[in-house]
């Protein structure tokens, strides 16, 4: 094992490729108009009352939507929308439009799009926000929960898509 004194970003993130972590679209709708990116950075920070953080990079002007909305849904994607994860990760330039295209959605309380067969989707009103280094962390308040079963998880591990 070697032992770096110092760290850069690219020591840092040939780490994080390690460390798993599940595949979410977070999806937004309102004034600022549809959006939604592909993240694996989302955990919860609370269940009194239910909160919920996710990070997006701050490098694309687009995800501003997020904040003017106000509103969000993490969805945790199932083993089979790995090809939806990578429309919504930007690698193929597909328009917003095409993204939403892939896949059934729903429009629950907070008018953010919701995926049909999500393994879990968590709708969220923001309540705060706070920009660190490179993205901004959203945190959000869970105002309705969609599950579903006997759906297996994508997992982003090492650069790639698995499932478990």
């Amino acid at each position: 094992m070697l032992k770096l004194k110092t760290v850069d970003s690219t020591v840092f993130r040939d780490a994080m490729s390690r460390f798993a972590g599940a595949v979410h679209v977070v999806t937004t709708d309102g004034e600022a108009g549809r959006r939604g990116v592909t993240v694996s950075a989302a955990c919860s920070v609370s269940d009194n009352p239910p909160t919920l953080l996710v990070c997006l990079n701050r490098n694309n002007a687009h995800n501003m939507a997020f904040d003017q909305n106000g509103v969000f849904v993490i969805n945790t994607l199932g083993a089979v929308h790995q090809s939806l994860a990578v429309a919504f990760s930007g690698k193929d330039h597909w328009t917003q439009d095409e993204r939403f295209a892939l896949a059934n959605w729903d429009v629950n309380e907070t008018g953010a799009p919701v995926l049909a067969d999500a393994l879990v989707s968590f709708e969220c009103r923001l309540i705060d926000a706070k920009d660190v280094a490179t993205h901004r962390v959203l945190f959000g308040q869970v105002t309705a929960i969609c599950t579903r079963d006997n759906v297996s998880p994508l997992v982003y591990h090492h650069r790639g898509y698995h499932t478990i």
